[in-house]
């Protein structure tokens, strides 16, 4: 019988206890939004009920205070008593591999949407179904290339064509009149 040892952050990788901390920072600043937000708006009581931002005022500040509470909890998990973390390693969340093997995804991913103001949805698309193709599925560049085209014929046809939904158009569309 083989016994399974879970990965502790200390084999490389981000730890349980980080990501706590980040997820609670960044809860955090959407809270600090909103209650900002609803400052600006108006977040008081006037003579006929709440203001505009009285509601979210106060779900941002529930969730501020609920971002302090989790990050003084991790805080506070991650004191060291004795060299150790209270007996045990910090339990891993993501390995370096594994984080690895999400930017291959994630990357080529947050490019394609910031390039499609500059170069449209249809090229953009096209590009990021042949750079799938080619380097995460294995398929020769010209394959690759032809699937992304047809993709994105396919999308045009479809939705320029058919339902005629404008979707952001760059410089290739606008030189064959669309």
């Amino acid at each position: 019988m083989e016994l399974h040892v879970p990965q502790t952050a200390a084999h490389g990788g981000v730890g349980v206890g980080t990501m706590e901390a980040v997820a609670s920072l960044g809860f955090m600043a959407a809270g600090a939004a909103a209650i900002w937000d609803s400052l600006r708006l108006g977040a008081g009581w006037a003579a006929d009920g709440p203001q505009t931002g009285y509601f979210p005022f106060w779900i941002g500040l529930l969730l501020v205070t609920a971002s302090a509470i989790n990050l003084v909890g991790v805080a506070l998990a991650a004191r060291p008593r004795g060299g150790e973390l209270r007996g045990r390693a910090a339990p891993l969340f993501l390995s370096w591999e594994q984080l690895r093997t999400v930017a291959t995804v994630f990357v080529p991913t947050a490019i394609y949407v910031a390039a499609i103001p500059f170069i449209g949805l249809y090229v953009a698309s096209a590009l990021l179904v042949a750079w799938f193709m080619w380097r995460l599925g294995g398929f020769g560049p010209l394959r690759a290339t032809a699937s992304g085209v047809a993709t994105a014929l396919v999308a045009f046809a479809v939705f320029e064509i058919w339902f005629l939904v404008a979707l952001p158009k760059g410089p290739l569309e606008e030189l064959l009149g669309y």
